[in-house]
C-alpha cells in the first residue's frame, strides 16, 4: 500500500481574527492605550486563495485613525451592560451590500461564528469595566486583490475578502474553502429568487451559461460535482442545469464524484462497452483513448448524436442514484439539440 501524504489542517480567517482582536483586546485594557495586533493565516492544503494573507485588528476609543473599506457600512454594534463594541470593515475586508447572505447589507462581512466569538471574549473582559465603548477595525493586507480570486463581488461583497469560519478548521480533505463559497452562491441565489441555477464546469460552460442567466444565477464549481449537486438538494433548489464538456460529463456518469484526474481517470473499457452495447457499434480504443477522438470517430459513422445522448443520459441516471430528490439536469455543451440553445 502506498504511503499518503497527510494533508494539513489549518485555521480558518475567522480564527486568526479572533486571536488577534483577543490579544489587542488584552493589550489595550492593560495600557489603556489604542492597540494594533497582526497575524498571517498559516499555510495549509486546502485550495484556499487566503493563505498566507496578513489580518490586522485595531482597536482605539474612536474611528479617527481607522481606514475604513470606502462602501458604506454600519458597523457591528455590541453592548454589555454599560460597555459597547462596534466592528468595522477596514481595507482588504469586505462589506455586504446584497441581501441573501448570512451577514444582511450593509454590515462588514464577518461570519456569524468569528463575530460571536469576538463579542462574547469582549463580554468577559470587560465585566468588570464600565462605560468602556471600544471601536474596533479589521482588515486585510492586499484583501481587494485576493477578493477577486473569489466569489465575493458576485454575491455583492464588496472591496475585499469575508472573514469566514464555522468550526474554526480548514479542512483540506474536502477543500472546505471551494465548497463553502460554492455554498454560499448556491444559498445566495436561491435567497434572491432565482428558479434555476446553473452549475458550469470550465470556461466554455460559463460563457454559454452567462448568455442565458444572470452571473448571479451561475457558480463554477470547479471539479466538485457532487458536493455542489449535495449542497443545492440540501437546499432544495428548485431546478440547476449542470454544464460541461463530454469529457467531464463522461466521469460523472461513470461515477466520479470529483472529476478531477487525481481522482482517477476515465474507463475506456467501459465506454466501449457500453457504446457497444447502447449504439451497437464497436469503437476503436486502442486508436484513441480520448472522448474527443471517440466522438470523431462516432461522428464519422453517423452515431454522435445519438453518443451525446447515451453520455446525457447516463450522467443524469447517476445523478439519481447519488440523490433520488435531486432537481439536476445535466447537460453536455456538444449537444446542441439538446441544449436547445
Amino acid at each position: 500500500m502506498r504511503n499518503q501524504k497527510v494533508l494539513r489542517k489549518g485555521y480558518t480567517t475567522g480564527t486568526h481574527t479572533v486571536a488577534s482582536f483577543r490579544s489587542c483586546l488584552d493589550t489595550l485594557l492593560v495600557t489603556n492605550k489604542a492597540c494594533i495586533t497582526k497575524t498571517t493565516k498559516i499555510d495549509n492544503d486546502d485550495l484556499d486563495v487566503t493563505k498566507g494573507c496578513e489580518i490586522i485588528v485595531s482597536l482605539d476609543f474612536s474611528i479617527e485613525n481607522f481606514l475604513l473599506n470606502p462602501t458604506f457600512q454600519k458597523a457591528q454594534l455590541f453592548k454589555c451592560e454599560t460597555n459597547s463594541l462596534e466592528i468595522y470593515a477596514g481595507i482588504g475586508v469586505g462589506v455586504v451590500t446584497k441581501k441573501g447572505l448570512k451577514v444582511p447589507p450593509p454590515y462588514p462581512a464577518i461570519n456569524p461564528a468569528p463575530l460571536n466569538a469576538i463579542q462574547d471574549y469582549f463580554k468577559i473582559k470587560t465585566n468588570k469595566r464600565q462605560h468602556l465603548h471600544l471601536k474596533c477595525c479589521i482588515s486585510v493586507v492586499n484583501g481587494q486583490e485576493i477578493a477577486k480570486q473569489t466569489a465575493n463581488a458576485k454575491v455583492g461583497v464588496l472591496e475585499g475578502i469575508s472573514i469566514l469560519g464555522t468550526t474554526g478548521v480548514v479542512k483540506p480533505v474536502s477543500s472546505s474553502a471551494y465548497i463553502d463559497s460554492v455554498k454560499t452562491q448556491i444559498e445566495f441565489a436561491i435567497q434572491n429568487r432565482y428558479e434555476t441555477i446553473y452549475f458550469t464546469l470550465g470556461n466554455s460552460a460559463f460563457n454559454i451559461a452567462c448568455s442565458k442567466a444572470n452571473k448571479e444565477a451561475i457558480i463554477e464549481i470547479g471539479n466538485f460535482v457532487y458536493d455542489s449537486i449535495e449542497v443545492a438538494t440540501n437546499q432544495n433548489a428548485k431546478e440547476v442545469i449542470f454544464l460541461c464538456g463530454i469529457g467531464k460529463m463522461t466521469k460523472v456518469y461513470q461515477g466520479f464524484k470529483n472529476t478531477h484526474n487525481r481522482f482517477g481517470v476515465i474507463d475506456f473499457d467501459k465506454l466501449q462497452a457500453d457504446i457497444k452495447r447502447n449504439l451497437n457499434y464497436e469503437v476503436d480504443i486502442e486508436a484513441t483513448l480520448t472522448v474527443k477522438g471517440i466522438s470523431q470517430e462516432l461522428e464519422k459513422a453517423g452515431l454522435v448524436k445519438e453518443f451525446y445522448e447515451m453520455i446525457t443520459l447516463k450522467a443524469n441516471k447517476q445523478i439519481k442514484k447519488w440523490f433520488k430528490t435531486s432537481n439536476v439536469k445535466a447537460i453536455i455543451l456538444e449537444e446542441k439539440e439538446v441544449l436547445g440553445w
